[in-house]
């Protein structure tokens, strides 16, 4: 995908992630995997794993991320993130662009699963691009007042039309 096609929340979310090369990262929502795609560019030693509860989603990412999947250093599975087995692993990253359950109902179930997939020093990102970027202060309020009620301290990031929500367990 040249880069230019590439929309700016997924180039900003990969460049505000600032990803080491032995980074053990987790993606909730993946869609068609143009961020792992950037990010396994990045990698070393690290690895991806990338969710979506879509399976043509997830068809997709694979098919985009074919050469990374066989390197193993990323892995693509149909799962909703509340059910997902992310086999006792711990991540360094856990983030997620524009996917919307962090604020339109209670996540404290995803919340739960993510505090105890992210090792002690790892943290959480959650990108959005709002259709108005005037909703960015009131998106920004309630996704800090989630993560706070859920244990996490966060940050805001923005620029005139992007929002990183950054969280760290307590």
């Amino acid at each position: 995908m040249a880069a230019e096609s590439i929309p700016e929340r997924v180039r900003w979310a990969v460049r505000t992630l600032a990803i080491d090369p032995g980074d053990q990262l987790l993606e909730i929502g993946c869609g068609p995997g143009v961020a792992v795609s950037m990010i396994c560019d990045r990698l070393d030693t690290g690895t991806i794993l990338a969710l979506d509860r879509s399976a043509s989603m997830v068809e997709r990412a694979e098919r985009r991320n074919r050469e990374h999947i066989s390197s193993g250093k990323a892995a693509i599975r149909t799962a909703d993130l509340e059910t997902a087995d992310l086999g006792g692993e711990l991540f360094d990253k856990v983030f997620a662009i524009n996917v919307n359950l962090f604020w339109v109902r209670s996540p404290a179930g995803e919340l739960d699963l993510i505090r105890r997939a992210l090792n002690p020093t790892g943290s959480l990102h959650l990108f959005y691009e709002p259709p108005e970027p005037s909703r960015i202060p009131d998106l920004a309020d309630k996704l800090v007042a989630v993560l706070t009620g859920n244990g996490f301290t966060a940050t805001t990031l923005t620029t005139a039309t992007l929002l990183c929500v950054a969280a760290r367990t307590r």
